[in-house]
């Protein structure tokens, strides 16, 4: 009996835990589906969000390539158009420094006819030398000159009889072609170069431009500008120099085309005819005294050769007077040398009286011949300084390569003056600066030139 009990005591365990197991599972089973139904619910949500997503993003695309398309198709026509703009309206440009690059006497002396002539002529030379452009080029031609100080420089070095020739040449050329200009830029220097340089630059910039051709072979000046403009291939392929002077060597430097127009261009300066006045001048000048005796007496008769025109605004020579130059002689007991005066006359032929413009005369100098040629000869950083001694405080301060703290005496601020004379000054009788230190005439004319007692260390 008691084992019946046991066992009967053993299955109602069995039996409690059996429900308790069940009871447990079916709780468990309750929660499950209670979470796979929230869990279904928002993926179910994440779907519907995810379709319409991509039903947005099919209409984007499809929009997308909607635009591309038409973007695409605008695009070609801009390029198209681009093309078009670039090649409608293609130009040569000739820009010349008319100072230096001037046109042959045979046409400046047809006057008008002339002028229309070296148009039509340069035109020509310029397409021929330009072959791959198409045909339906323009060529634009601009010359910047100093007119009348081109025709006085013509005039006196004999190419030119009649001036006007020159002023009717510009318009000849001016109305030879719709496109061709040729400009006075009057006097100053810079003038023609500053708008050579701001041409080049709006047009280098310009791709209707296909060439610029540039009359600048004469003027070391344009080599930095060129350095400066010609950055690639490119651009150096579009810029060419006309060489009327030999190219000289910082513009050959540069690597820029070089094209030979000698037909059109004269291939050498003005050179200034000089009178014997002023070849005894360049000859004395800075010669040691046995030397300047030997002139004066006639034994040195080796020529000098002439100057290159260099600037448009010298005045003609006049007759000059009397020269007194001192001629040094040794002393054989002190070794110093003393000054005489010799009266040297030179032969100057007849020349039609200067008229001086508004400007005049510069005030007459008195120099002492010791003095002045003393100044000569002082070279190098012993020069005295024309702008501190002159004008006043050299701009320079201490960076000046010339002489600043000898105290000059008052024939030695007369030298300095008449040295500096010599070098012309730009603008000539034109010039409206009060105290300008440069010459306006002819040295010659003014002048005073005495000799001088008393003994000269050389």
């Amino acid at each position: 009996m008691a084992q019946f009990l046991d066992r009967y005591r053993i299955i109602e365990a069995q039996k409690e835990d059996s429900v308790s197991f069940i009871k447990d599972l079916l709780v468990y089973i309750d929660k499950l589906e209670n979470d796979l139904r929230g869990e279904n619910d928002r993926l179910l949500k994440e779907l519907e969000d995810a379709q319409l997503d991509l039903d947005d993003a099919r209409r984007s695309r499809r929009e997308m390539q909607q635009q591309l398309t038409v973007t695409s198709q605008r695009l070609g026509q801009y390029n198209t158009d681009n093309e078009f703009l670039k090649h409608r309206n293609p130009y040569i440009i000739v820009l010349i420094d008319g100072d230096g690059t001037i046109f042959h006497e045979e046409y400046i002396r047809q006057g008008l006819e002339g002028g229309k002539k070296a148009a039509n002529a340069l035109r020509n030379a310029a397409l021929e030398q330009c072959p791959n452009i198409s045909d339906d080029v323009e060529v634009i031609a601009k010359i910047f000159a100093n007119v009348s100080g081109l025709a006085k420089a013509m005039g006196r070095v004999g190419v030119l009889d009649n001036p006007q020739d020159l002023r009717e040449f510009t318009l000849g050329f001016t109305q030879g072609k719709a496109s061709f200009d040729f400009i006075d830029v009057g006097h100053g220097t810079e003038r023609a170069d500053s708008k050579i340089r701001e041409a080049t630059r709006w047009n280098i910039r310009n791709h209707n431009c296909k060439q610029i051709l540039l009359g600048v072979s004469h003027d070391a000046g344009y080599a930095p500008f060129l350095d400066e403009v010609l950055r690639d291939e490119s651009t150096t392929r579009r810029v060419s120099i006309i060489e009327g002077t030999p190219i000289v060597r910082e513009l050959a430097a540069t690597g820029t085309r070089v094209l030979n127009f000698d037909h059109i261009f004269r291939n050498d300066k003005l050179i200034e005819r000089q009178s014997p006045y002023s070849q005894f001048q360049q000859l004395s000048h800075g010669l040691p005294p046995a030397q300047l005796q030997a002139i004066v007496n006639g034994r040195n008769q080796s020529p000098t050769p002439p100057n290159t025109w260099a600037g448009v605004t010298s005045i003609p020579l006049t007759t000059p007077p009397p020269m007194v130059f001192p001629v040094t002689l040794k002393n054989g007991t002190s070794g110093a040398f003393a000054a005489a005066a010799v009266n040297v006359v030179t032969p100057h032929p007849k020349l039609d009286d200067w008229v001086p413009g508004d400007r005049g005369l510069d005030p007459t100098l008195t120099i002492s011949a010791v003095v002045l040629e003393r100044t000569k000869r002082r070279a190098g950083n012993t020069k005295l300084c024309n702008n501190h001694y002159l004008r006043g405080p050299c701009p320079k301060g201490d960076e000046c390569v010339f002489e600043h703290r000898h105290k000059a005496s008052e024939e030695e601020l007369k030298a300095i003056a008449y040295l500096t004379r010599l070098n012309p000054c730009v603008n000539g009788q034109d010039c409206d600066v009060e105290y300008c230190i440069y010459g306006h005439h002819c040295p010659s004319v003014g002048l005073n030139l005495a000799a001088v007692g008393g003994e000269w260390e050389g």
